[in-house]
Order: structure tokens, then sequence, then C-alpha cells
């Protein structure tokens, strides 16, 4: 439970007839991580003579190609599908999302596989490759029309044959926008040109600038654009248009919306194609993905003439499976060293945590923070205890951790049906609000004080000792109890893997000092409170203070007495629970003081403002409290409790494993 899984390094060498079984059996099951053995024969000269590095097998091009081609129609098909879709689609997809039903296939090798793959993908491309023809050719012409009409908008105030615009054998006409400031310069340069031309200028709505039109024969041409570019000029490419624009626009318009019904008709053709082939197409993909997988990971091999050896970490627990495994597809023909990584450099051992059920959603707060290195303690059931403590400690209020735990229920039956991540999340969202819920009851937080100040009515569990408003000051020894407490339980931690690794001086300045710190503190508390202890306990806790004080100089120079006032930044920091705990009820009793005041002193319409008040006021404030209590428990245990003892690891067990959300193999 505070320990890692314990794993091994196994080597496995088969004959290369039973290597692709072998390597599919063990996908299946997904046992073991597969490592590059390269790095390994590296550091072996001996082994490295006799083995070559193995290759990804032929297939692998084949199947990437495929999985292209399948990726972009499965996408083709979901937009279709999803074309339509609502506001209301959404949410239902979010609460209540499908839940694909598991295709049964059979257990085909790579070769017959690809061929069934490329049959199913031809069967659908012969259907999609029509409809995507159709909606390219609607594209193009959409695109060209809403070109035409742009061009035609520029030029709407020139009621001519837009076609009469157009280079002819002998003549050129270069067409723009200028600058009406520049027009009269523009006509004496031009003139400048040639005698044969015509300028015409038509001025646009704005009267700032005006469309010109110079027709000159085709040997002069581009010293007319030439000239042109030096005023600011705005070419218009005619194209081959035919009408005046407002025939242009006319004809667009009318063709666009055209254009729109037959993209419709188009889109339930494709709908229809996707509803037969989603299912199936989804299938093929993920077939393909772990296909390419198991054929890619082949690089990672090495081989002889006749053999294939790999390498792969498996859990200690699992190595006798392993081998059962691999002897049950190889018929026998395999061998196998499995090695012991204990009391050796285990920084690069990937980590599979092991906590119980209950703790398991936390695992991802806990890599939010850093993977656990392997062989250290694994903080997660600390955090699965504490920080839904922390954070309902925070909120403490019955209502607002009502509803996150309603939160965490819907993600947890919804999008926690089909992603990990979501389901982690909504189970401790739901640890989260209860804990608001018993410590709100218990403090008086029930959407700040309404249920007094509103129904008039006092709730039964409410603890006065405990009372927030009326005694913070109980709440603040709490916080700081619960504080050192955990801070405490930091240090041991700590201890123990300095103690364990030999750092002695380390865990003598870093963790055990704290203790005799605490342990004087108390004495000289004691002391001063209780007349029967008096100078002994005064004495004794000075002892242990100028004591601590030495063991830091001794861990850390001179410089280590400042680490007194780390230690005490760290206990004080549980002081922001009662803070937080206090600015929820504060905020909350506010919007509740406006709903009253709102209420009475308005007539007519104060009820109807009352009620926006209390609704939108309290949607802000249980927004802004529970972001600063996820913060603020995430902290906690990230800052004041990791930053003693947790040690960062590199990488987390991946296992070699098939993806089966859309399949399943046949019996």
């Amino acid at each position: 439970m505070f320990k890692t899984a314990r794993m091994r390094k196994i080597k496995i060498v088969t004959l290369d007839k039973y290597v692709a079984p072998t390597v599919n059996a063990l996908y299946e099951q997904g046992l073991i991580q597969i490592s590059n053995i390269s790095d390994s024969i590296q550091q072996d000269p001996e082994l490295a003579e006799l083995v070559t590095p193995s290759k990804a097998t032929a297939y692998t091009g084949k199947l990437s190609s495929l999985l292209m081609k399948t990726s972009a129609i499965s996408e083709l098909l979901g937009n279709s599908l999803s074309e339509g879709h609502g506001l209301k689609d959404k949410i239902m997809s979010f609460i209540s999302p499908d839940i694909p039903v598991p295709k049964e296939i059979d257990d085909l090798d790579t070769e017959s596989f690809i061929k069934k793959a490329e049959e199913t993908i031809n069967q659908v491309e012969a259907k999609t490759k029509v409809i995507e023809g159709e909606f390219a050719a609607l594209d193009a012409e959409t695109s060209q029309l809403q070109s035409n009409k742009s061009l035609a908008n520029r030029l709407k105030n020139i009621d001519i044959n837009l076609a009469l615009l157009q280079d002819s054998k002998y003549t050129s006409v270069t067409v723009g926008r200028i600058n009406v400031e520049s027009s009269s310069e523009i006509e004496t340069e031009l003139s400048k040109l040639t005698d044969e031309l015509s300028i015409f200028m038509v001025p646009d709505d704005n009267k700032k600038t005006s469309v010109i039109v110079v027709v000159t024969l085709k040997d002069y041409g581009d010293e007319v654009y030439s000239t042109l570019r030096k005023f600011d000029f705005e070419k218009f490419d005619i194209g081959n248009v035919e009408g005046t624009p407002q025939q242009i626009i006319s004809g667009a318009e009318s063709r666009l919306q055209t254009i729109e019904s037959e993209r419709g008709s188009v889109n339930k053709e494709l709908k229809v194609v996707a509803e037969k082939w989603d299912d199936e197409i989804l299938a093929l993909k993920e077939q393909l993905e772990n296909e390419k997988a198991k054929n890619e990971i082949y690089a990672a091999f090495v081989q002889t003439k006749d053999t294939f050896m790999l390498e792969a970490w498996v859990p200690a627990n699992d190595v006798e499976k392993v081998e059962k495994l691999v002897e049950s597809s190889s018929d026998g023909h395999c061998t196998f060293e499995t090695i012991e990584i204990e009391g050796t450099d285990d920084e690069d051992v990937p980590v599979l945590q092991k906590n119980p059920r209950y703790a398991k959603p936390y695992e991802f707060l806990v890599d939010m923070y850093s993977p656990v290195r392997y062989n250290e303690i694994d903080p997660t059931i600390f955090v699965a205890i504490m920080f839904p403590f922390f954070f309902g400690f925070c909120l403490t209020d019955a209502v607002y951790g009502a509803i996150v735990s309603v939160i965490g229920v819907v993600l947890l039956r919804g999008m926690g049906k089909t992603k990990k991540s979501m389901n982690a999340f909504g189970k401790i969202l739901i640890m989260c609000g209860l804990w608001a819920i018993v410590l709100g009851l218990i403090t008086n937080g029930f959407i700040g004080d309404f249920p007094e100040r509103i129904l008039g009515i006092r709730l039964p569990t409410v603890i006065s000792a405990v009372e927030a408003f009326k005694h913070p000051d109980t709440i603040l020894i709490i916080a700081i109890a619960v504080g050192v407490i955990y801070t405490n339980i930091g240090f041991i931690l700590g201890a123990i893997d300095n103690l364990r690794y030999g750092n002695k001086k380390e865990a003598i300045g870093s963790q055990l000092c704290w203790f005799v710190l605490e342990a004087g503190v108390v004495l000289l508390a004691l002391g001063f409170l209780m007349p029967a202890i008096g100078m002994i306990g005064m004495v004794l806790g000075g002892i242990l203070i100028l004591a601590c004080v030495g063991m830091l100089i001794y861990a850390n120079g001179a410089y280590g007495v400042m680490d007194i006032f780390g230690f005490m930044g760290d206990i004080l920091s549980y002081a922001r629970l009662l803070a937080l705990c206090l600015a929820t009820g504060g905020i909350a009793m506010t919007v509740n003081i406006l709903t009253v005041m709102v209420g009475d002193m308005i007539p007519f319409i104060g009820f109807i403002i009352a009620i926006f008040i209390f609704i939108f006021g309290h949607i802000a404030n249980f927004l802004f409290q529970v972001l600063g209590a996820f913060i603020n428990a995430l902290r906690l245990n990230y800052v004041e409790f990791f930053s003693q003892f947790f040690m960062s690891g590199k990488n987390k067990f991946e296992a070699f494993k098939a993806s089966r959300i859309f399949t399943k193999i046949k019996d």
C-alpha cells in the first residue's frame, strides 16, 4: 500500500517461428512493459557479437497506410453523425455517453488481417469517395461564386458587363481601386506613358476611393500597372465573369442557396453510409492500431538467424504468469532469465502503484505532481485521506458540498464510463463534497447562514464549539493541529528514507530536529500553564530547543538555523484552512444579507431582484470557493507534505497491452 509493486527484469528467447504468437499473447494479456534491449546488449560485448538488432516487420508500412486511410474515413463518418447536434445533445453526451458495444473479431495473423482490412476499406471508399467528390465539386463552385460575388460588390457602381473588362488580343485592361486624392496625379503619370490609353474612374460609396479602369494597348499593360503601384493601387482580377455586377451578385446568391440544398442531400447520403459503417470502421481502426503496435515492437528486440530475444519489465507477482504464457504460446520452445534489481540503481525502473480501491483515483493527483520513484514511499493513501478533508475544510458548506458531490456523480455515471481520468475525478469530487457536507453541517455552513437568516431555524447538526463565525479560534487550533500531525507524518517518512539510504546527517537536519523542537515547545508551554511542572518544564523545554538549534547547525551549517522559519511557515500555512472556511461562509452570508435587504427595501420588483442576487451571488461564490478549495488542498499536499520526503521518479509502468474498447477476440 505504501510501496510500489516490486519489479523484475525478464529476458525471453524463443524461436522465430514462435515469436509472433508469443508477442500476440503478451500483448493481449498486458503483463509486461517491453524495453529496448539494444541498450543492454551494448553493455555486453560478447552477447553483442552473437545477435543483431531486429527491425519492425515488413507489414508495418502497410499497416500505417491503412491506419491513415481508416482514420480519415472515421473522421468523415463521425463528423457526419455529429452534424446537426445541438447543445442538448452535447450535454447528454457528457451526462450519458453512448457506451461502445465491443465487436467480436477473429484472431487472424497479420497478412490475413491486412487482406480483410483492405476489403473493408475498399467497400467503404467505394461509397465515400463518390460523396467526397461531390463535396469537393460543391466546395470549389462555392469558392468561385463567393469570389465572383466579392468582385461584383467591389465593382457594383460600374453598370457594364464585366466581361468587357477582360484583356483582348490587342488590348490590356487594368482594373482596381485608388485613393480619390491621387486621381489627378495618376492621370498625369499615365498620360506620360502613351496617348493610346483610356481612363475611367467611378467613385465608391465612401467617396474616399474610386474604381479605376485603364484600357491601353497590350504593349503598355505592364507599364500601366507599374505606374499605378506607386499610388497605393489595389488591383482586381476580373477572371472569366460575365454580366453586370448586380446580375453576378443575384446569380451567385441564388446558386449558393441551391448549393446548400444540394449539400444537404449529399450529407444525407453520407449519413446513411455513416450509420451503416461507423461502428465497423471504429473497430477496424482499433484493430489496425493494435496490429501496428505489435509489428513495431520488433524493433525493440534482437535476433540471431533462428531466434528472437526481448527484454521487459514485469511485476514480481506476474513473473510466473508471464513464463507460463510464453511457454504455452511457444510450445515450450523458449528460455527465460529473470534479473533481480533490488539493491541496484533503480532510478529508471518503471513504477506500478498498488493502492486499495478507495485510494486508486488519487494516483491521478499524485501523478500531477510527479511520478513516484521506484522502491520509495507512495503517498497516494495519505492524499486519498487528507485531500478530500482539506477540500471540505476549505469549503465547509453543506449545500455547496452536495453540489460538488452531484457533479462527481454525473462525471462518474457519464464520462467516467468511457474515460479513466473522468472516472477518477468523479470519485474524488464525491468524497470532497461529502466532507464539505459533514463539516458544513457541524460548523453551521448551509448556503452561508441561510437557515437562520431566511428560514428562521437553526440546524440541529451544529456543534456550537466549532461554529465557524462564533469560535474561529477553535477552527484555527484544529487547522494548526491537523497541520502539525500531517507535517510530522511527512517528517517520519522523510527520516525513514534518509536513514535507509544512510543519509543520517540529512535525517537529523531535515526531520529529526523538528521532533526535538516540538517537544521543547510543548514542555515550555506546559511549564507556563501548569504550576506542577513549572520551572522543570521550562528548563527542559529550553534545553530541547537549544538541542534543535545545535542539530540544525551540525547538519546544515550556521545558516541552518534559518530553517526554523521555514518549519514555522509550513505549520502556519495550514491556517489557510480557517481563512477559506471563513471566506466561503462570509461571502455566502453577505449574499444572504443583500438578498434580504433588497427584498425588504425595494417595493414590487424587490422580490425578483432579490432572487437574482441570491442565485447568481451563490453561483459566483460556489465557483470561486470550489476552485480555491481544490487548489489549496493540492498545495497543502504538494508543498507542505510532499516536500518532507517525496522522491520523484521518471517512468510509470506502461504495459504492452491491446486497446479493446470497440473490439474483443472471439473465444
